[in-house]
């Protein structure tokens, strides 16, 4: 006999199994992008020998939903064939590591009017997500599940990925569940230099990779500076090529620049 371990996953990983299944279905455009993030990091490290309020990732959310408030379009929902919806509020959906039982758990955060909140307020919402006990219920850290969201788990696989298919035709409800912006930053957890493309059913997605030193132009001279790798997810059934390129640019801008710090 072959020798083998067997573990059993957390049932949270069915979610994800069955959103990626889901979001290939999705027409989203893919950008991989590069952005100087030298002077924002510098910036938020003087904040954190200052006060120690803040982090990269809090501020990442904060400039993200900033800009998706700007150019709303990119995070509105397709309601049928004809029409979109767009959500006066910028929602933003991640995922925060809990452990249960000495185990890893995946679990959705829901941070609710981003682009109304201060990086502080963000930081210190993250941070009780992650300090605070984890119950076995929990499903999306900090909203009560209801029964028949605990009793997900136990469908088969086709009823599970046919609730997805329509959550995602009632965009109130889905707005409401998961919001309309969605960041993952697994990229981050690593070395490795270069992008991860993320699956994602959301309007908009961002996948937050390393941030690694490389040679770049300034001016006419080359320094060695700080650089985000960021992969953006853009649903082309809501947006056109031409707003889709805007936006990326001004969010670059705003993350070179730091804006909010």
């Amino acid at each position: 006999m072959i020798s083998h371990k067997t573990h059993r996953f957390p049932k949270t990983r069915m979610a994800s199994i069955d959103i990626f299944g889901i979001g290939r279905r999705k027409h989203h455009v893919v950008a991989l992008v590069e952005i100087d993030v030298t002077e924002s990091k510098k910036r938020i490290k003087h904040h954190q020998e200052s006060s120690g309020k803040i982090t990269f990732t809090s501020w990442l959310i904060k400039v993200i939903s900033d800009t998706v408030k700007s150019h709303e379009f990119v995070a509105a929902y397709l309601k049928g064939n004809r029409s979109l919806l767009v959500f006066e509020d910028v929602n933003v959906s991640l995922i925060v590591e809990k452990e249960l039982n000495g185990q890893k758990i995946p679990l959705p955060l829901l941070i609710e009017k981003a682009d109304k909140k201060s990086i502080e307020t963000i930081t210190n919402e993250i941070g009780v997500a992650r300090e605070n006990p984890l119950n076995k219920k929990d499903i999306v850290l900090q909203k009560r599940s209801t029964a028949m969201e605990r009793f997900y788990y136990f469908l088969p696989g086709f009823i599970r990925r046919a609730f997805w298919r329509n959550l995602l035709k009632h965009p109130h409800l889905a707005f409401s569940k998961m919001g309309n912006v969605a960041i993952t930053s697994v990229g981050m957890m690593g070395e490795v230099q270069g992008w991860f493309i993320p699956s994602s059913i959301h309007p908009i997605c961002f996948g937050i990779s390393t941030v690694s030193k490389k040679p770049w132009v300034i001016g006419e001279r080359i320094e060695i500076r700080e650089i985000l790798h960021l992969t953006i997810l853009l649903d082309h059934d809501v947006v056109d090529g031409a707003p889709m390129a805007r936006f990326i640019s001004e969010l670059a801008e705003n993350m070179e620049k730091g804006k909010g710090l």
